[in-house]
């Protein structure tokens, strides 16, 4: 590849990624939204890390693996319980490594 192909591709990929990100922002700064949509808006990140963690908690080599010895499973509902209860990311990380750690001494 030339340096144009390259530079025409990475400014075609800026393009791609913040365009999507600044489009809206850009449009709505001076707008005020229906709280209804704001409330909707603080769950959307919630969704999209849930959506992407939970088939690595649930399966192991491609297979459905849900019971006693998923550890990563099992450490996943005290974390989340501490990341719920505390809202603490240095905390919850924590309890995960611990419980985690914990639990290859015990189960495996």
């Amino acid at each position: 590849m030339d340096q144009r192909t390259v530079f025409l591709t990475i400014l075609g990929m800026a393009a791609v990624t913040y365009l999507p990100r600044l489009l809206p922002t850009w449009l709505l700064s001076s707008r005020d939204l229906p709280r209804w949509l704001v409330l909707w808006l603080r769950n959307v990140p919630v969704a999209v890390l849930a959506a992407m963690l939970f088939p690595a908690l649930a399966t192991r080599s491609g297979q459905i693996h849900i019971g006693p010895r998923n550890l990563f499973l099992l450490a996943a509902f005290p974390t989340l319980l501490v990341a719920w209860k505390t809202r603490s990311l240095f905390g919850s990380v924590i309890v995960g490594v611990v419980v985690v750690a914990l639990a290859r001494h015990v189960v495996v």
